[in-house]
């Protein structure tokens, strides 16, 4: 029997027939796993619940549905693991399944031991695992293999209905999850049949790409690194999507090899990565919209799940790990042409183009495309092409019930944690007039307007009069460089918006004076 080569010392080249001849499942092996799959199916179907402390009713089985790589169509030839959702008639509601999912986790587990069709093909190892949320996982031999395969049931609510829709759902839906308060992704199996088709329907070329990106992550990140708290498959394939819409604008026919390499190229960058989808949830309602921005402002890297809002399937998890195993893998052949020249990747952007509208008094509001990591000064420029005046610009953002906050030339909206459509609000002033931030030893700050040709000793005269430090006392820093009360601010290249750092000449001599 064949060896399976290894993906570093495959060529980018030879990418496509590594994939096709190693890791696309056979047809044997799709025969013996489904065989698992009607057997646990069929019992499922014909076995009725009842008589569980706390449950009164009969419990009947509404839908199974293939979740998970096996589900979507991305699942690889060594893989030995099935996940079913259940969805079971006992739940009306998120509420219900929060107090029901252990009783029918027990009773399950109890019907599995008397199942003479799963004890046949060989059950073994039945247990609850613990998890977000916990399911009941058995393991069965079967004839045809030496290696097990591990079946995985997770008891849901039918949040969706008996058809699975394919657009926008109704925001009161989303807005009963938000109000369940479970854990993030407590409540994602509800929705596992929209996470399923969001992959499932797309080219065949981008599920090779997917199998490619999980076969290096099984290989050369979860196997050497076993016991780390890794990022789910789930997220991986979240991110290999994202690349592929951004970076080949869902063309069919990409290049293999660029696809791997941009994909390692976004997970060595994590920390810039915020990745969202408005398929099924948008920001029109507004109890959704304030609870997606506040996700979007967690820290980086963010991947919201597509069907669950409330689950972020990146947070919490070792992507230093990832990160580090992506550049490994960016050094190794199959992110190399034949010529030995990396492999170019797409230009994809860490998070989506959003809309900014701009306010001003006196003035139509202004609307733009803007990406969160581009400057400030950026948006002004663009500000400034639109409206054709040469005023220097103040631009602020003020969220709802929060103090307005000035938007510095040199941050982003990312810095700010806007990563959805916002207002800005712009004031203009005339071009003899910028403002610079003062910072106090104490980390308080101070605004001072002043005319960019003035002399450092005029703006220390300005903090003097507002302060009360003289003049003499005081030092001030930009960039780490002291300056000098006799040259001007142009001089240091001090602009609108800049942080200056003030401290006391000589340590010991008094307090700082309170402002």
């Amino acid at each position: 029997m064949a060896v399976m080569p290894e993906l570093f010392e495959t060529p980018a080249s030879r990418l496509n027939s590594f994939v096709s001849q190693w890791l696309q499942p056979c047809r044997a092996w799709k025969e013996e796993v489904q065989e698992v799959v009607r057997t646990v199916e069929q019992f499922l179907r014909q076995e009725h619940f009842q008589g569980e402390r706390g449950l009164d009713q009969e419990v009947r089985v509404l839908k199974v549905v293939k979740v998970g790589s096996l589900g979507n169509g991305t699942v690889l030839r060594s893989t030995k693991e099935v996940e079913l959702v259940v969805f079971l008639s006992c739940f009306h509601s998120f509420q219900e399944e929060i107090k029901y999912h252990r009783d029918i986790l027990r009773l399950l587990w109890r019907k599995v031991l008397c199942c003479q069709d799963l004890l046949a093909l060989g059950l073994i190892d039945l247990r609850v695992a613990q998890g977000v949320p916990d399911t009941l996982v058995f393991t069965i031999h079967t004839k045809g293999t030496m290696e097990p395969i591990t079946v995985t049931i997770v008891p849901a609510y039918r949040v969706l209905g008996p058809s699975v829709p394919t657009s926008q759902l109704p925001a009161l839906i989303y807005v009963s999850l938000i109000k369940a308060c479970g854990d993030p992704g407590n409540f994602s199996p509800s929705f596992s049949e929209l996470q399923k088709n969001f992959v499932k329907y797309r080219p065949t070329k981008l599920k090779s790409l997917l199998r490619l990106v999980k076969h290096w992550y099984q290989q050369y990140v979860k196997a050497r690194c076993p016991r780390a708290n890794l990022p789910p498959v789930y997220a991986l394939e979240l991110l290999t999507i994202y690349a592929w819409e951004m970076g080949a604008q869902k063309d069919e026919n990409f290049m293999l090899d660029e696809g791997l390499t941009t994909v390692m190229e976004l997970l060595r960058d994590r920390e810039s990565i915020c990745i969202y989808w408005t398929k099924y949830y948008t920001f029109q309602n507004p109890i959704i919209e304030d609870f997606l921005r506040k996700q979007l402002k967690k820290e980086r890297p963010i991947i919201l799940d597509p069907a669950d809002p409330t689950h972020n399937v990146a947070e919490g998890y070792r992507w230093d790990i990832v990160a580090q195993k992506a550049s490994q893998c960016l050094k190794k052949d199959c992110c190399y042409d034949n010529r030995k020249t990396q492999v170019p990747s797409w230009n994809v952007k860490r998070a989506r183009d959003i809309q900014v509208t701009v306010e001003q008094q006196g003035f139509p509001d202004l609307t733009l495309r803007v990406n969160p990591y581009e400057s400030i000064k950026m948006v002004k420029e663009k500000i400034q092409g639109r409206r054709a005046y040469s005023s220097l610009q103040h631009l602020s953002l003020q969220a709802p019930g929060r103090r307005r906050q000035l938007l510095r030339s040199q941050s982003c909206l990312a810095d700010y944690g806007i990563f959805s459509n916002t207002h800005i609000y712009l004031l203009a002033t005339m071009p003899c007039v910028i403002q610079v931030f003062v910072k106090k030893p104490d980390g308080g700050s101070h605004a001072y307007a002043i005319d960019p040709k003035s002399f450092v000793l005029g703006l220390k005269q300005q903090i003097e009069d507002h302060q009360g430090l003289p003049k003499q006392q005081q030092q001030l820093q930009f960039q780490g460089q002291v300056l000098q009360d006799w040259l001007g601010l142009g001089y240091y290249g001090i602009q609108d918006s800049d942080t200056l750092i003030l401290s006391k000449k000589k340590a010991g001599e008094g307090l700082f004076p309170d402002s």
